[in-house]
């Protein structure tokens, strides 16, 4: 018999006022059996970053052809491709076929390192991908339970969460950035 994804009900209030959006939001996320705590909350703050009404969560480690978040216009169209980890370079030009923007969420340290240095040259190459590493987040993992009440204000590019049992910061770097040209 198959394990189940563990329900995690999340109370997320964003302030983000680098892109001036504020906004509660009501999530339920599901974590695969193979998923970590961090990895888990990775994809909320990377919920965080690019939060809207469309922004959704895909099923990600359940499905090769879903990625961890996605965003689609009313014409079925896929907006925004989000994965969280350490996807290979050929997962993320499949990606960028598909979508008209990718982002790729590191996390892990040395581990993420390790692949940006082997990944990014021909990475830097696609235009429509943007790359964003965020090296602290084992600190994340103590804030991870089922029923979680967690706040996110992004202000010049720091994101400083702060949860039922205190706060910490993150600061994310930026490895790579889309091309904005002709991008609407």
């Amino acid at each position: 018999m198959a394990i189940k994804s563990t329900i995690y009900k999340v109370d997320l209030q964003i302030s983000d006022m680098d892109r001036n959006y504020y906004q509660q939001h009501s999530l339920t996320l599901a974590k695969h059996p193979s998923e970590t705590d961090e990895r888990l909350m990775v994809r909320l703050i990377a919920f965080s970053l690019y939060a809207n009404e469309a922004l959704i969560f895909g099923k990600g480690l359940s499905d090769d052809e879903e990625p961890d978040l996605w965003q689609k216009d009313l014409t079925g169209a896929i907006e925004l491709w989000m994965d969280v980890g350490l996807p290979s370079e050929r997962d993320i030009r499949k990606a960028c076929g598909r979508a008209r923007q990718v982002v790729v969420v590191l996390y892990g340290g040395r581990a993420a390192d390790m692949w940006w240095s082997q990944n990014s040259k021909p990475l830097l190459k696609t235009s429509n991908l943007t790359i964003i590493n965020l090296p602290s987040t084992e600190e994340l993992t103590s804030i991870a339970l089922r029923n979680m009440s967690v706040s996110c204000t992004i202000q010049d590019s720091q994101i400083f969460v702060s949860h039922d049992a205190g706060s910490f910061d993150i600061t994310p770097v930026i490895l790579k950035e889309r091309n904005h040209k002709g991008m609407n």
